[in-house]
């Protein structure tokens, strides 16, 4: 009865999950090499899905250009920008930041496309900001000492990344909005979107500069850690979302999404042995409240 919500929120679980397995492998190789070796593997495994199901005769020659474009800010971008942001902030602050991408959604929807902006919306947008805001000033105690918990560097700096990754999210998204409209493979355009990042990013890894370089060697474990990550966020996850959409309500699909810090929560507490701050769950609960406001009307 409850498939499609069942599949949001399994969805939600392996967004968080990812995002504690991401984490070691993220912080041996660099934000740069590890997204590069990442999309290399995820592109493979979309291409291999695509010729199998043949998606590619949905995508018309109209549609390549703006999947690129949304592929090269959504995803090249986004994420990179993601996984500095990640190994600046660590997995908890990082999927907090994400979740913004939400309510920039919404505002850019209003700014761009002049969708209308209704008063729980706006209330949404409020609360699920201030949920970020209270989980990365509140949300650690002083008894935390597992290196997730720390910051790298000025906070400011992360808080940026995640920024610049949770837009850059949204701004992809809206650029696939028309075309996904068009009835498109969703696997076909994800493939594509997700080949652009990869080719970027290993253009980006010749650079002559060591930040392009991988910080560690890329082992056989190393590998299976990245490779079960992709598998996981954008393979499964992705596909659990897309069979949610096709028959569950957006709204209530994109709120049980939306779940993903509070869903991690419990997953860092077994994994570091330390619980949470009463300011991450605190802001957890208020970005789940903010995004179901969001997509209420």
């Amino acid at each position: 009865m409850y498939l499609y919500e069942a599949a949001a929120l399994g969805a939600a679980t392996l967004w968080a999950m990812t995002g504690l397995i991401a984490a070691s492998p993220a912080q041996h190789l660099g934000a740069i090499a590890f997204s590069c070796v990442r999309m290399v593997v995820v592109t493979m495994m979309l291409c291999a899905w695509v010729f199998v199901t043949t998606g590619w005769g949905s995508v018309g020659d109209g549609h390549l250009i703006p999947l690129a474009l949304s592929g090269f800010i959504g995803i090249f971008m986004g994420d990179t920008a993601l996984f500095l942001t990640m190994n600046r902030l660590g997995p908890r602050r990082t999927a907090m930041l994400f979740s913004l991408n939400a309510p920039m959604s919404v505002i850019l929807g209003w700014l761009i496309l002049n969708e209308k902006l209704e008063g729980l919306q706006i209330l949404g947008i409020v609360l699920t900001f201030l949920g970020v805001l209270l989980a990365i000033r509140f949300g650690k105690r002083k008894s935390q000492l597992h290196k997730w918990e720390n910051i790298r560097g000025p906070l400011w700096i992360g808080v940026a990344y995640g920024l610049i990754a949770a837009l850059s999210q949204s701004i992809g998204s809206l650029i696939a909005r028309p075309v996904m409209e068009t009835g498109v493979d969703p696997v076909a355009a994800s493939s594509i979107r997700v080949g652009i990042a990869a080719a970027g990013l290993l253009l980006l890894m010749q650079l002559p500069f060591s930040w392009a370089k991988p910080a560690g060697k890329l082992t056989l474990p190393i590998f299976s850690m990245v490779a079960l990550s992709g598998f996981l966020a954008m393979g499964l996850g992705m596909t659990l979302i897309l069979f949610a959409l096709s028959g569950g309500e957006v709204g209530i699909v994109a709120t049980l999404s939306a779940t993903t810090p509070a869903i991690m929560l419990p997953m860092m507490w077994w994994r570091t042995k330390e619980v949470p701050a009463v300011g991450a769950w605190a802001g957890a609960a208020l970005v789940i409240g903010g995004s179901a406001l969001l997509f209420a009307s």
